[in-house]
């Protein structure tokens, strides 16, 4: 199973999540990819993905973006996951904390929600201070992304296989022409 974990406010509808289901739809594979709407709560949305790990019958690969990066690598190093992250959020919980007593929007569905003080506590369980096995990640990055510091992501993932292209942007816009290196990955 191919897990695709969405960012902050995102949710299975973004573009990324959506080439990545054609590809795999159009191949007859629609049933080993897996993009679930995750709730904006980050406990509810790891016991989601937790629940859908244990319950895969074949070897679980995880694609991160984002916030969806941040989460990747707790999981990959909690269960000896491969992962690639896609302009990941290095240390998410810190950048995030900023955002307490904000209102919140998920830009496919709509719903609104108050980023709380609990929100950002559940983040800090998340957090992973250091990658144990670097052969276990790609890195994705564009140097133009807007949002993230793509350096931060190339000094923690230091070690795992990395490419870093110049421009472009948060939505890794060149990410169709990367599927097959993550699928080789």
């Amino acid at each position: 199973m191919l897990l695709y974990i969405h960012g902050f406010n995102s949710s299975s509808q973004s573009g990324k999540a959506i080439e990545l289901g054609n590809w795999f739809s159009q191949r007859g594979l629609g049933e080993a990819y897996v993009c679930p709407d995750l709730p904006h709560r980050p406990a509810a949305a790891m016991q989601l993905l937790e629940d859908l790990i244990s319950a895969s019958s074949s070897p679980v690969k995880l694609i991160g973006s984002s916030l969806g990066g941040f989460y990747a690598t707790w999981l990959a190093e909690k269960h000896g996951l491969k992962a690639i992250l896609v302009n990941p959020c290095v240390a998410c919980h810190r950048k995030l904390a900023d955002m307490v007593g904000q209102t919140q929007k998920n830009w496919h569905s709509g719903e609104e929600y108050l980023f709380s003080v609990e929100h950002a506590a559940e983040l800090n369980t998340f957090a992973v201070a250091r990658i144990t096995r670097p052969e276990r990640y790609l890195l994705l990055a564009e140097t133009g992304d807007s949002v993230l510091d793509y350096r931060e992501a190339v000094a923690y993932f230091a070690g795992a296989e990395q490419v870093v292209l110049e421009g472009g942007d948060h939505g890794f816009s060149r990410f169709n022409d990367y599927i097959p290196a993550i699928l080789a990955f």
